[in-house]
């Protein structure tokens, strides 16, 4: 069977290998088609054509526009429906059950989240994957980089080990095939990555299989730290940049960063209008608008010249604290494999390069006043005094000295505990990365970290918290969402470009390893 499974594998790899060497994003295929649908909101969101698959060639398509869009009789909102399949809305025809239990929900919802492997087509934007995979529900029809590893915590808790292996050889083909993990499987995506989560999905998939999967995905590992690492380093000055690698005096460290400086095409009205706003140059303003959403935060405050506009974005000026405690963990990760195969000069080399950040971490990122880790704006020199959840990576990884642990939870206790969990940040600017919202990787990051540190009544009331949110909320709308107001929890979470999306992959992951780590339970357990 494992020879009929590898003998269809290669088959899938020859089939797509065309596909791959001419990727073509939604605006070089369809050009000013492509700007007028986006500019002209043929859609109310900007992702719903970018997620378009032609009925027919694109070519001939796009040539009938030419021909066709001056007539006195067009319309382009119908040429669009005549020439594209239009993905189906994210208000899905499924229909919660709200009196079984919130565990019993989840369960189900893997099935319905659930996609098969891909089969490419021509025109479409979705990066085809050779592997079973979860996608997190709503307008968000691919899979995501680091939302699939807080989805992998609840099928861990399900027990389906064969998906979280089937995600973890989706990530690794697409590092070998385009160098990186992207942002997701969609071509207009490929410019970015997402916070390098991929070491703790490999360790998630060991502590099942055993250690022997670290080795399996050893090269693939190495290529994820080397797209994070690339630049020429040798030429960087003491404050400046090369794509993701910063240098910070002698220090090596990395900020968020996208390729392309233009709009993002799923949000590329948006992104207009924000430039337009700015009164900054374009090509800055997307590429800080791009960049921020390699964070995953996109958008916050943290990434905000005065805290509080979204038109004064910065986020290529900034040495992000959460980043870099993933990227310790990557080199942590990397020296134990090869200190275990016995190879002392790879293991080192990694050792050296965690010992090197985490030394960054403490003397540019912790603020011994405060008690907070801040991110570092390496332009002006300075720590942005924004604090945010980013804060408890440094615990999640181990970084923190239990000093440092224990200043971190008095912050947390006195100003982020809020009736619904923790706050995201403590200033309220209408982005949805702020507060009032709370987001379920950041409860798990922030509860994990403080578990690491004892600090397991504060964790515990945490989770507690959330949880109770959770199921509070599905029993009424029959929903788990991608977010939550935590501050006031009879109220919907809001801001972003889009409507709050329920479905929800990471919600539910982290809600059944938290119920099940604090024995917490729902109606009719």
């Amino acid at each position: 069977m494992k020879r009929f499974t590898s003998v269809l594998f290669l088959l899938w790899v020859v089939s797509i290998s065309a596909f791959s060497q001419s990727v073509k994003t939604p605006d070089q295929i369809y050009k000013e088609l492509f700007v007028d649908v986006q500019m002209k909101r043929i859609f109310p969101d900007n992702k719903t054509f970018v997620d378009c698959v032609p009925k027919r060639d694109p070519e001939a398509i796009l040539a009938d526009y030419r021909k066709s869009r001056n007539g006195s009789t067009f319309s382009l909102k119908r040429f669009v429906e005549g020439n594209f399949q239009i993905p189906a809305s994210p208000t899905s025809t499924y229909k919660s059950d709200t009196s079984v239990s919130v565990k019993t929900h989840i369960n189900e919802l893997w099935s319905l989240l659930h996609r098969k492997p891909d089969v490419a087509v021509s025109g479409s934007s979705l990066l085809p994957l050779p592997y079973s995979y979860i996608v997190p529900g709503g307008r968000f029809r691919e899979i995501y980089y680091w939302d699939s590893y807080f989805t992998m915590l609840g099928l861990q808790e399900s027990k389906q080990f064969d998906l979280i292996d089937d995600m973890v050889k989706n990530f690794a083909y697409l590092i070998d095939e385009y160098g990186h993990i992207p942002n997701g499987n969609r071509t207009y995506y490929l410019s970015r990555s997402q916070p390098p989560f991929f070491s703790l999905m490999v360790g998630l998939l060991a502590g099942a299989k055993g250690d022997s999967i670290y080795n399996e995905y050893l090269p693939a590992l190495e290529k994820e730290y080397s797209y994070w690492m690339q630049a020429n380093q040798k030429k960087l000055d003491a404050y400046s940049a090369d794509r993701c690698v910063v240098r910070v005096d002698t220090f090596i460290v990395n900020r968020n960063w996208d390729a392309s400086p233009t709009p993002r095409q799923e949000s590329y009205y948006e992104d207009v209008q924000t430039a337009k706003r700015s009164k900054r140059s374009p090509p800055v303003v997307y590429l800080n608008l791009r960049s921020s959403a390699t964070s995953g935060w996109d958008f916050c405050s943290r990434w905000f010249g005065d805290t509080e506009n979204l038109e004064t974005i910065k986020t290529i000026d900034i040495v992000p604290v959460d980043l870099n405690s993933l990227m310790y963990n990557l080199e942590n990760i990397l020296y134990t494999i090869y200190q275990s195969n016995g190879d002392s000069r790879k293991a080192a080399f990694y050792k050296q390069k965690s010992i090197a950040r985490k030394n960054f971490i403490d003397q540019y990122c912790w603020n011994e006043r405060d008690g907070v880790y801040y991110d570092y704006d390496f332009r002006s020199k300075r720590q942005i005094k924004v604090p945010s959840l980013a804060m408890t990576y440094p615990l999640f990884v181990k970084i923190a000295t239990q000093q440092q642990a224990e200043a971190v939870t008095t912050k947390l206790k006195s100003e982020f505990l809020k009736p619904g969990g923790f706050t995201t940040t403590l200033i309220n600017t209408g982005e949805q990365w702020d507060a009032p919202n709370g987001w379920a990787p950041l409860q798990w990051m922030a509860i994990r970290g403080l578990e690491n540190y004892e600090k397991t009544s504060l964790a515990s009331e945490a989770a507690k918290r959330w949880v109770a949110l959770n199921i509070k909320v599905f029993h009424k709308t029959g929903k788990l969402m991608e977010k939550y107001n935590v501050v006031n929890t009879t109220l919907e979470a809001g801001g972003g470009e889009y409507p709050s999306q329920d479905g929800f992959g990471w919600t539910n992951g982290v809600l059944l390893k938290l119920m099940n780590m604090y024995n917490i339970t729902d109606r009719g357990e």
